[in-house]
């Protein structure tokens, strides 16, 4: 095991090739980072056998440039929970690059399925994803309510919107909490993320639901470029028109001249871009 004291692209690619490191895993950005350096090209990343990527969803179009730019290596990920051992799905190699946007199946000592918000099962359309099995946690050590709101007959709430699909592969849409509900529709940020990181020029973003006085929300995108790159916010929404429902399309841009704020392990941080970013900055 190879560990870094902090994390730099550029010295992990180092790292890779003086230590012949078969195996990496971390959050999706970092994957990507590796990717997008400068000295990604020159480096002999050949003893890689698999990228992982965890604590976040992996966008689909990461899944397809693990694949065609690092020719030894084959894209994984999963998905879990502190509540649930730490993985409820796993997913890689063929399956994944087949079905880039699922998480994977669940792990056969988990049962699924997912609710719409009157507690209905729903069938292929998104609800709330609950989870049944060995792994789960029996509740919160001296929290009552907190374990009554979080546990029903077994069944885990993970404040995660999914579908699943006919094979059992499940589909995380979006954090219950983080979805933007404009005039009654709702958006999903991890899909207009999938589709802002298909622009070359985008090397981070981060969606959010910004208020507004008559639609309730509109969507907002942080985004940083990558370096030596140029794209405008009319080049930003316009490509997205080919992809996605006008009503969709970011409303409210903030393109950075920083990389995005980071917790610890690498996740951003959605809440404080939603806090801190002013509306007049937006483009």
């Amino acid at each position: 095991i190879v560990l870094m004291y902090r994390w730099d692209a550029g010295e992990a690619l180092r790292i890779i090739a003086k230590e012949r490191v078969t195996s990496i895993g971390g959050v999706p950005v970092m994957a990507r980072e590796l990717i997008n350096h400068p000295d990604f090209a020159t480096t002999d990343v050949s003893s890689l056998t698999a990228m992982s990527g965890g604590g976040a969803q992996v966008p689909p179009d990461l899944v397809h440039k693990i694949e065609d730019k690092v020719a030894s290596a084959r894209p994984s990920t999963g998905y879990g929970m502190t509540e649930t051992c730490g993985i409820i799905t796993s997913v890689s190699g063929d399956f994944f690059v087949d079905k880039p946007d699922s998480c994977g199946p669940a792990m056969p000592s988990f049962e699924v399925k997912t609710i719409d918000s009157e507690g209905n099962q729903t069938h292929g359309t998104p609800g709330e994803l609950l989870v049944r099995g060995a792994p789960v946690i029996k509740g919160y050590l001296n929290r009552v309510e907190a374990t009554k709101e979080s546990i029903t007959e077994g069944w885990l709430h993970t404040g995660d919107v999914a579908t699943i699909d006919d094979t059992g592969f499940i589909f995380i849409v979006d954090r219950v909490k983080d979805m933007v509900l404009r005039g009654g529709e709702n958006i999903y940020c991890s899909e207009v993320e999938s589709v802002l990181f298909q622009i070359d020029a985008l090397a981070e973003c981060s969606v959010f639901g910004v208020p507004d006085d008559r639609l309730g929300e509109e969507v907002g995108a942080a985004i940083y470029l990558k370096p030596n790159q140029k794209a405008t916010p009319d080049d930003i929404r316009s490509f997205c028109a080919t992809l996605m429902a006008k009503h969709k399309i970011p409303r409210y841009l903030w393109i950075l001249e920083a990389p995005l704020p980071r917790n610890a392990s690498g996740k951003f941080l959605k809440r404080e871009l939603r806090d801190h970013l002013a509306l007049s900055d937006a483009v």
